[in-house]
């Protein structure tokens, strides 16, 4: 069970307006859901895009097929255990860093936990503004081969360190909204977006589907990106959501 400090001063998420464009994408693993939502609200509060996984199997597929920046592991997870799945996300090659957070507190439990793949560990009962400090000092840390810094469809380019985007060697000015959503697509290039999985990924928000937000969006995507008879990347699917893809 997931243990907060109860210090009004130290463990109180901090109560700052989140940035809207930030595109750091963190995983939460954590089985007892008031620990993950307390985490989860904080983190979102200042700045960051956030998902929970209860199971860490679960963890464990989400780890792997999408790309975070952070995760936070719990030790004790039903099913699959925190450092048994950090290790299984290493053997994949996956080199995100891990901030194990657990009631595990011996010395042997921190070595184990770090010798077995984390980056740093931090024991329950914690702080949220010592958690927050840690994210932040393994988010300064070099990208390296966490996951790959240019996406790429047909002659499209997506530079995830720079923030440029270009079609066929040319600048391709996107806002910074118009950037996430291009990324989230172009991770996804070949499948099926549906609008609900863009709310959640893109806007990290809950919105009536039934919102125009999206479709307003895409149009302007569409217009910058398969604009001067270029053939089309982006395509439509008519009531479920969009696809981009490289021409047949």
């Amino acid at each position: 069970m997931g243990i907060i400090s109860a210090n009004p001063g130290a463990g109180q998420p901090p109560r700052q307006s989140m940035d809207l464009d930030s595109d750091m994408r963190i995983l939460v693993i954590e089985d007892d859901a008031e620990t993950a939502g307390y985490i989860a609200k904080g983190l979102r509060q200042a700045g960051y895009f956030v998902d929970v996984a209860e199971q860490g199997g679960d963890g464990l597929f989400q780890a792997i097929r999408e790309p975070y920046d952070l995760a936070i592991v719990d030790r004790m997870l039903p099913g699959l255990d925190g450092l048994s799945l950090v290790k299984a996300l290493r053997s994949a090659g996956q080199q995100i860093p891990v901030l194990f957070l657990s009631a595990m507190g011996e010395v042997k439990d921190r070595v184990d936990g770090l010798r077995g793949g984390g980056d740093d560990y931090l024991v329950k009962p914690f702080a949220f503004s010592e958690l927050l400090a840690r994210v932040e000092g393994l988010l300064r840390r070099p990208v390296g081969s966490r996951r790959d810094t240019v996406l790429r469809v047909a002659d499209l380019e997506l530079d995830l360190r720079s923030h440029r985007v270009a079609r066929n060697g040319e600048p391709i000015d996107l806002k910074p909204r118009e950037f996430k959503l291009l990324q989230y697509l172009m991770e996804h290039q070949g499948q099926v977006v549906t609008r609900t999985m863009m709310l959640e990924h893109v806007w990290d928000c809950h919105f009536d589907v039934q919102t125009n937000v999206i479709d307003v969006h895409m149009s302007r995507l569409r217009h910058k990106i398969d604009s001067d008879d270029r053939p089309p990347l982006l395509h439509t699917v008519r009531g479920i959501g969009y696809c981009l893809r490289a021409p047949s």
